[in-house]
């Protein structure tokens, strides 16, 4: 991670994108990353994804100019990205999320961390994040995770709900007529994960259920035990549509799951075998 005195952090936790502070080496990490991902990617992601990854065309010589995505982004769905410099506390996040803002963080990472990365870069946010903002109904999911990430807040229920944004906008597969497809972007930013979340034996990947999903833990420092899988944008959208306060009264208090369970009501697409 880089830092830096001279950027002037507003109230929100956003700053003007630094160009001035790119250095060759940061171009040349964005251009190998790039490169990597795409090459891997066709075939893996879903068809959202890579239409937003085209329609975008963020380019792979430099790193990418937010305010050039953002008239592209701000044409097709109303959103835009917002430069800050790093993790930003969960209610500001939440309302920029609401907002149809989506923080960016403007660092690359150095050329030895290409592989793994404790706290997100430019890269995983803009090649990762930014390319399924492109889609409207996936653009409305984010826009209602913030507002639900608002009230999660306040009753006090973060962790479960900071487990379906790790299962799905992090980490999500879906089902296509051509099989499983990516479109997390801890997994379509990650050449370790793009291809071990399809073709590892290891994970289980399990239909996506809610309540489910908001009673399993997670971890940060691996790659994934378990996937969920949707069946399409529009049917996650349904699911997520109703106001959670009634399932987080039910589940307070209810014992979580390890990422590695199985449980009978699963709906099993595969089930993961032991390293």
């Amino acid at each position: 991670m880089k830092h830096t005195t001279e950027l002037t952090v507003r109230d929100d936790f956003t700053i003007d994108q630094p160009l001035h502070l790119y250095t060759e080496t940061d171009h040349e990490v964005w251009r190998s990353l790039y490169a990597r991902q795409t090459a891997l990617l066709e075939g893996r992601a879903c068809d959202e994804y890579l239409a937003g990854l085209h329609h975008l065309d963020m380019g792979h010589e430099r790193v990418p100019v937010f305010e050039e995505l953002n008239q592209k982004l701000m044409a097709a769905t109303g959103w835009r990205i917002v430069a800050v410099t790093g993790l930003v506390p969960d209610a500001v996040f939440f309302e920029h999320l609401a907002n149809r803002r989506f923080p960016v963080t403007w660092w690359v990472r150095a050329p030895e961390e290409m592989d793994y990365l404790q706290e997100p870069d430019c890269f995983h946010d803009v090649f990762g994040h930014v390319p399924l903002l492109i889609n409207p109904v996936f653009a409305d999911y984010m826009q209602a995770y913030g507002e639900g990430g608002m009230k999660a807040e306040h009753l006090h229920v973060l962790p479960m709900l900071a487990r379906l944004y790790w299962y799905t906008v992090e980490f999500g597969l879906i089902q296509t007529d051509n099989g499983l497809r990516i479109y997390g972007a801890g997994i379509v930013s990650s050449k370790t994960e793009s291809i071990y979340a399809l073709e590892s034996e290891v994970p289980n990947r399990i239909g996506f259920d809610l309540t489910r999903i908001l009673r399993t833990e997670y971890k940060i420092d691996d790659v994934q035990k378990t996937y969920f899988v949707i069946d399409d944008f529009d049917k996650l959208m349904s699911d997520t549509r109703q106001d959670f306060t009634q399932m987080y009264l039910n589940l307070d208090g209810l014992s979580t799951f390890k990422p590695t369970d199985i449980l009978a009501q699963d709906r099993v697409i595969n089930k993961g075998v032991t390293p």
